[in-house]
């Protein structure tokens, strides 16, 4: 049933020379075949585009695109997206992974139930190590997700037949945050499938310094999704009560 839909996958890459093929392998081995990878390279300076090209000449599925100068993740997979041809729109970084049957799963599950936005769980890695899973609540919704990102943008798909396409914001951080939010002002909930389907590298450059989290937190609320400074603040605080919880966790 699912395989006549072309999925469009969506991959920005900066310097990724170390973990680019893991995270391409990871998609030619799906269950699911019907799917298009678009890579928008955003102004490596390393081996990373040389790779991409040697995997394109292997799998005419691939396709790569470039940016003229380094402007981030969103206005990478932004490109992407504007190329995409699939009825369903899927997110994968050039550091992360899936597991083979991801595709196969979650069209199914958003075919059999008409949903139109779906996330899943995801396992973090650290040091090639399995660290802790990520397991999300069946749903979310506008006002809940404004609390704290519950959405692993490694494993959303949407589905453009209900949608069109949406994209993210042009900010540097918290773009995929900004997304599920336009996307959830068109439809109630996003639904979330409690399995495993992905992989999730937690050591290659992300944020650590958690006042920059904040810092940057605030100013999204305030600019990107527009609170005034009451319930920007309602939702600011509990945002770091979550995250102080989780830290002492």
């Amino acid at each position: 049933m699912s395989q006549v839909h072309l999925v469009s996958i969506i991959m920005p890459a900066y310097n990724a020379e170390c973990f680019i093929e893991k995270a391409v392998e990871s998609i030619l081995k799906q269950t699911y075949s019907h799917w298009e990878l678009l890579i928008t390279d955003d102004g490596s300076t390393d081996g990373t585009l040389k790779i991409i090209k040697k995997l394109i000449e292997a799998d005419k599925r691939i396709k790569l695109f470039t940016t003229n100068r380094n402007a981030g993740a969103g206005a990478a997979r932004n490109n992407s997206i504007k190329q995409a041809k699939g009825r369903f729109i899927a997110f994968l970084d050039a550091d992360d992974q899936w597991l083979p049957n991801k595709l196969n799963v979650q069209i199914n599950f958003m075919l059999e139930k008409k949903l139109a936005f779906t996330f899943t769980s995801y396992q973090k890695i650290e040091n090639n190590k399995k660290v802790g899973i990520i397991v999300p609540p069946k749903f979310t919704t506008y006002n809940s997700l404004l609390n704290g990102n519950v959405i692993g943008c490694l494993t959303v798909v949407y589905d453009t037949e209900t949608l069109g396409k949406k994209y993210m914001p042009l900010i540097r951080k918290r773009q995929d945050m900004g997304l599920w939010l336009e996307i959830l002002k068109e439809v109630p909930k996003a639904y979330g499938l409690q399995e495993v389907l992905a992989l999730y590298r937690v050591d290659s450059g992300m944020t650590k310094n958690k006042f920059e989290v904040l810092k940057w937190q605030w100013l999204f609320y305030r600019t990107v999704v527009g609170l005034n400074f009451f319930r920007a603040m309602y939702h600011f605080i509990i945002y770091s009560a979550k995250g102080l919880a989780k830290y002492l966790s």
